[in-house]
């Protein structure tokens, strides 16, 4: 089935957290996302009840457990305008159904489902409206969710309010992004990209709704004849994918065959922090992903990325030194290209582990900007695009 459907937006859904409450809740999600192409076309949703990576040491959600069980009772897609307001536009909310009309779906811990198809005609300009109430008829962990820095505008209300079009009872929601793991288009594409990484991938710290952040930038230089899968997580780390588990499965869906698929590994920043690996603990991890996606479909193209400077010191910024020569001089089995993004986000030598003032978020989070962003999007299309590439 993803054969005949690919990514419609750039905007990562990956799940980083689980909802973990007393009691059982009914509660409606409201998110506005744009979308790589407006118009008429049909669109299909595929989630995944499960936690992609693991969030902050893993003491509520690691990477690759099950959600819980729980309901969507009401799911709906409609025009939300030009601007978020937690409103959609009257008469514009089309239903979303399940197995093959279901309007109530009842998820069990780890499945994997699709919705069935839906159309809807945009304007252009105007952003889609994702609304679904969720219900649960117990409490504990159940729901797996985004908790990183909205990147896009989200609201949520109590009860179940998933078909009102008005923006009554709808709060703006905060580290709350409640979504299908992927919103796919029937549109044919000339080429499929899966961006597999980080924060710095998902775009953490760049501007809300803002679509600034390199993995976007560089799909709106791409052009809409490309889909771009972002799977970017925040504080994920490259031995959540080397599990094989939820968030790597995901990669291998897109993997189907005849999809023309070229995978983008951006991992090691929270390997080399949080995650205290040893230079090689995390080349070992990267050559496991790399690996199992060779075993799942050998005609893929791996393209991995250099870890940018995260302003590491001492012995993590060893590590980070090492691996990044390991994979400048060497790459690793089964990579086809390596792209050196730490190269044009680096402080010249030798404080080439610190990224350069001007693309930090703030004074004192190495986040890279909306303006690293900019500069990493372009070299690689740059990079991308050249003769020496192509002939590769």
């Amino acid at each position: 089935m993803i054969d005949q459907y690919a990514s419609a937006t750039v905007v990562s859904t990956a799940c980083n957290y689980i909802m973990e409450r007393p009691d059982k809740f009914t509660h409606t999600y409201r998110t506005y996302i744009k979308l790589r192409e407006n118009g008429a076309q049909e669109l299909r949703f595929w989630h995944s009840n499960a936690i992609d990576s693991t969030w902050d040491t893993g003491s509520v959600a690691r990477g690759g457990e099950y959600g819980g069980q729980w309901r969507i009772e009401a799911a709906y897609v409609g025009d939300g305008g030009l601007e978020p307001q937690g409103s959609v536009v009257p008469g514009s909310q089309v239903r979303v159904t399940f197995d093959g009309g279901n309007e109530v779906k009842a998820v069990a811990p780890g499945e994997l489902f699709w919705s069935d198809p839906v159309k809807i005609d945009l304007p252009e300009g105007h952003l889609l409206a994702f609304t679904w109430t969720i219900s649960t008829e117990s409490g504990g962990k159940t729901v797996p969710y985004n908790t990183e820095q909205m990147l896009v505008m989200a609201f949520d209300a109590p009860g179940a309010c998933a078909d009102q079009a008005a923006a009554d009872g709808f709060v703006q929601s905060e580290n709350l992004l409640v979504m299908p793991a992927l919103i796919a288009s029937a549109k044919p594409v000339q080429q499929r990209l899966i961006f597999l990484g980080d924060s710095i991938t998902q775009g953490v710290r760049t501007r809300r709704d803002g679509y600034e952040y390199w993995a976007a930038r560089i799909a709106d230089g791409l052009g809409n004849d490309y889909a771009v899968w972002n799977l970017g997580s925040g504080w994920a780390r490259a031995y959540d994918a080397a599990a094989d588990r939820a968030w790597l499965n995901k990669v291998k869906l897109g993997q189907a065959p005849g999809t023309n698929t070229q995978i983008i590994l951006a991992l090691g920043v929270n390997d080399i922090d949080i995650g205290a690996r040893t230079s090689e603990e995390l080349l070992a991890d990267l050559t496991t992903i790399v690996s199992l996606l060779r075993q799942n479909d050998p005609t893929t193209e791996i393209i991995l990325f250099t870890v940018p400077p995260f302003n590491f010191s001492e012995e993590r910024e060893q590590v980070w030194r090492r691996v990044n020569d390991h994979i400048r001089s060497a790459s690793l089995p089964g990579v086809d290209r390596v792209f050196d993004m730490a190269v044009h986000l680096s402080q010249p030598a030798p404080q080439d582990h610190r990224l350069l003032p001007e693309f930090m978020s703030s004074e004192y989070d190495p986040h890279p900007n909306g303006a690293a962003g900019k500069v990493v999007a372009d070299a690689f299309l740059a990079w991308y695009f050249s003769d020496d590439e192509r002939e590769r």
